[in-house]
């Protein structure tokens, strides 16, 4: 029985600000009978004197919200984890996990002091600030915000004056949180893209390349990059003449990219979640984004057998017993 609209204590309870994305998931747990109930973390409040009010809460909030006009999702959404924490709530990819997956930043030096390949960054709120650090950039770079969101407003930079320029003509490009990142520009065969795996329960689900044909807007979700006609998502067109991202099942993915992986899952003590390297032209394998919110994609899943939502559900079950 499913408690979205009961009184009676859930089991599970997950937390969410993208209804379309949350579809397959919550369609699952329907199916398998599981109590839950959504949290939308849009337009919500909690109490500091409430108890807790599920055995097992599951985040599912996208750095990505604030695109969608829903800025405040973020921060309602780390505080509830946070105080769900101090209150003993068992809470699956919480609140240190999702501050994380918040910090472009953070995850540069997690990679870095676990002797993973990962390209260099400078962290900054003030363009100007970034001239101390110019006899160490090689140009092109990687313009990025240390929110991430979708491949939104990342773009490849020439000069520091280049930088300057996008922010003194748009102030708006410091959204959602001030911060942005200039990192090493890597570059790589677009025709083979990067490498995304998705993690279950620190178990490797399945692996797929993405096909970028240049783009940055790699979301797997079938919402925003559907297998055929056009998606719908809060990121804007890029002005590239490239076919759209293709997403390729990759059976036969490294074992060692693997391993590699899972020892950054285990450090980001990640529930559910997605890890993406990129081979770079003189033979680099660079891991450089750490995914707490997966979007996953059944016709790669189903390349592999099965469908990835009920294996979630598996895994959720399994928790709330525990």
């Amino acid at each position: 029985m499913v408690d979205s609209v009961s009184n009676a204590a859930p089991d599970l309870i997950v937390l969410h600000e993208h209804p379309e994305w949350q579809k397959p998931l919550f369609a699952a747990l329907e199916r398998r009978g599981v109590s839950f109930q959504p949290f939308d973390v849009t337009q919500a409040a909690f109490s500091n004197v409430e108890q807790l009010r599920a055995r097992l809460y599951f985040n599912q909030a996208s750095p990505s919200a604030y695109l969608r006009g829903n800025t405040r999702a973020v921060p309602l959404a780390l505080a509830y984890m946070r105080s769900l924490a101090l209150l003993g709530g068992r809470v699956l990819n919480g609140a240190d996990v999702f501050a994380l997956e918040l910090s472009k930043s953070a995850q540069a030096t997690l990679l870095r002091t676990l002797g993973i390949d990962t390209p260099r960054s400078l962290t900054f709120n003030d363009a100007g600030a970034l001239r101390a650090y110019s006899s160490e950039v090689q140009w092109p770079a990687l313009l990025k915000p240390d929110q991430g969101g979708s491949g939104a407003r990342i773009q490849v930079v020439e000069s520091l004056d280049e930088v300057e320029a996008i922010f003194t003509g748009d102030p708006g490009n410091w959204l959602p949180d001030n911060l942005f990142l200039l990192q090493e520009y890597l570059p790589h065969d677009p025709d083979r893209g990067i490498v995304r795996l998705e993690f279950l329960g620190g178990e490797l689900l399945y692996a797929m390349r993405v096909i970028t044909h240049g783009r940055f807007n790699l979301c797997p979700s079938p919402v925003c990059n559907p297998d055929e006609g056009d998606g719908v998502c809060a990121v804007p067109e890029q002005a590239v003449e490239a076919p759209p991202v293709e997403f390729v099942p990759y059976p036969n993915v490294p074992s060692d990219a693997v391993e590699t992986a899972k020892r950054i899952v285990r450090a980001a003590r990640l529930d559910v979640g997605g890890i993406e390297y990129l081979e770079t032209t003189d033979g680099r394998r660079v891991f450089y984004d750490i995914n707490a919110n997966s979007n996953l994609r059944p016709s790669v899943a189903a390349a592999f057998g099965f469908d990835p939502f009920e294996r979630v559900v598996d895994f959720l079950v399994k928790e709330v017993e525990r």
